[in-house]
Formats: C-alpha cells, sequence, structure tokens
C-alpha cells in the first residue's frame, strides 16, 4: 500500500529491496530488547514484590485476628491500662523534654564560653552589632536626657510655683 500513489505503482529506486512490515517490526524489536542482565533485574524486582505483598497481607491478617480474639480482654482491663498509659505518656514528655533542655544548655554554655575566651563562635558578630546598638542607644537617650532634663524641670516649677 506504501508502493502506490493514487493508484500508480512507483518505479524501484537502485538498491532498494521491498521490506514488509513484520521484518521491520522484528528489527525494531531486537534493536530494544533488554539483555541478560536486565531481565535477572526484572525478574528479581518481581519475585521480591511478590513476596512482600504476600506477608504483608499475611501481617494484616494476623494483626486483625489477634485484635478480634484479645478486644473483649482489651475492653475489660481498659480502665487498668488506661491511667497508665496517660502515665507513660507524661512520663515520656517529660524525660524528653528534659533531655531537650539539658542539650539546649551545654549547647547555649559551650558557646558563651568560646564568645567569651575570644573564639568567635557562629553568630558573635551579630551578638557584637546587638551589644553596640544597644550602647549607641543608651548614650542617645543619655544625652537627649541631660539635654531635655533640664526643660522639664523649669516646666515643673512653672506649673507649680512653690514646689
Amino acid at each position: 500500500m506504501a508502493d502506490r500513489t493514487h493508484g500508480e505503482a512507483r518505479p524501484a529506486r537502485q538498491g532498494h529491496v521491498p521490506v514488509d512490515s513484520s521484518s521491520t517490526l522484528l528489527r525494531r524489536v531486537q534493536t530494544h530488547a533488554p539483555n541478560s542482565t536486565q531481565v535477572v533485574g526484572f525478574l528479581t524486582l518481581a519475585v521480591s514484590g511478590a513476596v512482600l505483598l504476600l506477608l504483608t497481607g499475611l501481617a494484616l491478617t494476623g494483626a486483625v485476628v489477634v485484635l478480634i480474639l484479645l478486644a473483649p480482654l482489651l475492653l475489660l482491663t481498659s480502665p487498668i491500662w488506661v491511667p497508665v498509659a496517660i502515665a507513660l505518656f507524661v512520663l515520656a514528655a517529660a524525660v524528653i523534654s528534659a533531655c531537650c533542655f539539658v542539650v539546649a544548655s551545654v549547647a547555649g554554655g559551650t558557646w558563651m564560653y568560646r564568645y567569651i575566651t575570644g573564639r568567635n563562635p557562629v553568630g558573635a558578630d551579630r551578638v557584637d552589632y546587638a551589644r553596640s546598638r544597644i550602647a549607641d542607644t543608651a548614650s542617645h537617650v543619655k544625652d537627649y536626657a541631660r539635654e531635655y532634663g533640664g526643660y522639664l524641670h523649669s516646666r515643673a516649677k512653672d506649673a507649680a510655683p512653690g514646689a
């Protein structure tokens, strides 16, 4: 069908051998065929995936069966388990919080030691900048108070001449 255009036969080109579509398809498949390593890898993936899927199903089924069998016992003893669970949760939260506070304290103490000894820890430049800004602001406030402090004192005497 590809050899005919509007019902006319096309002349064959020199050195051109007509090829049917099945051999072209076979040639394409052969050029994209996986090698043995890829086939073994795919089979390994398929088998391990099937085994893991089977084990997941068995574990889920076992968990449901155990839950069904132990639910009455769990329900009858829940007045004991609920306070115990709450106490364990509070205890675990306290221990984790205490550990976090200790780690934060050690990190802060280490940073302060390095800062005081002049080893320039991370963020020391920001602390120095903030300290200089605070000192500058305090100096400006002191100057402002000296400049306008007398003005306010004299205004207070004007408001209350006997004071």
